[in-house]
This record gives C-alpha cells, sequence and structure tokens, in this order.
C-alpha cells in the first residue's frame, strides 16, 4: 500500500491502470490498496491546485495566529475542533512557539475575515490574542509554483 501512496503523493495524475503499470500491479490490486487508504481514512480525498488569480470571483485567503489557554482535561484539541468548524476555516495547525494554533481561512472580503474574526473567534471563551496576516499573492501552492520566469515582464529592469 505504500507505494501507491507515495505515488499517488508525488505523482501526476493517474488513472488506476497507468499506476497499475508503473508499479506491476494489476488494476483491480491498485483499486483495493486505494480502496484499503480511504478505509483506513489514509486518503482523504482528492484536490485539485488551483492558481489563485483564476480564482473567477473574489477570495481573500488569510493566516491567523491565535493564543489560546488550553482547556482543564481537553488541553488544546477541543479548542482547535471547535475552531476547525466554521465553514472559513481551510485548515487549523497546532504550532509550537509564540502562537498555539494557526488558521488558514477563506472569505469573500477583507470585511468578511474581520468580522470572523472579531466575531467569531476573538469571543470564544479560551482564545487569547488573535493575529491575521492576508495573503497578498501566491508564488508556490501544494508544491505547484505558480509563477512564471517572465511573471515580472511588467517591472523596468535596473541596471548595475
Amino acid at each position: 500500500m505504500e507505494k501507491v501512496l507515495k505515488l499517488l503523493l508525488e505523482g501526476e495524475a493517474l488513472d488506476t491502470e497507468q499506476i497499475g503499470k508503473i508499479l506491476s500491479m494489476s488494476k483491480p490490486e491498485v483499486e483495493a490498496a486505494i480502496q484499503k487508504m480511504v478505509d483506513d481514512k489514509i486518503l482523504l480525498g482528492w484536490r485539485p491546485v488551483f492558481n489563485p488569480d483564476f480564482e473567477g470571483k473574489s477570495v481573500v485567503r488569510a493566516a491567523i495566529e491565535l493564543k489560546i489557554s488550553p482547556e482543564r482535561d481537553g488541553g488544546f484539541d477541543r479548542l482547535a475542533e471547535r475552531v476547525s468548524k466554521f465553514e472559513q476555516v481551510e485548515s487549523c495547525y497546532l504550532m509550537s512557539g509564540a502562537y498555539d494554533l494557526l488558521l488558514f481561512i477563506k472569505a469573500r472580503s477583507l470585511r468578511e475575515v474581520a468580522s470572523f474574526v472579531y466575531e467569531r473567534l476573538a469571543s470564544i471563551h479560551g482564545v487569547t490574542s488573535t493575529a491575521t496576516h492576508f495573503f497578498l499573492r501566491t508564488y508556490k501552492q501544494q508544491g505547484f509554483m505558480l509563477t512564471t520566469e517572465n511573471s515580472n515582464e511588467d517591472r523596468p529592469l535596473v541596471s548595475p
């Protein structure tokens, strides 16, 4: 199963027959390995990687640092799970260092992000502070470069 997972994670989009040829496995063996990974909750789903510049509608992404007070008998987990349930939250990580949770969120506007922070997050018992960082430009996402060598053609050349 590990070699199928490794190929899925590192390879391009391949169908099960192509994966089987590469790994010298039959199509049903590959399908069974993938189904086992789904059943065991190792493989949670498939997602295409889109260039955010071509998303089509206005989208604002932000990273939010949360400092929280751990709960008795629940530690950070209960609060992290609660925060993760908000539809704006795309990812939530427990961190070491200056803050406890790192959230990546998506909203329709700066105002919606601000509203989410001060109405939803900051009002949760146990949240002691927040810091919001807005994404201005994406250069690489999930291993894919989103810029080209000629992406700065509109900037003047500087001579030494």
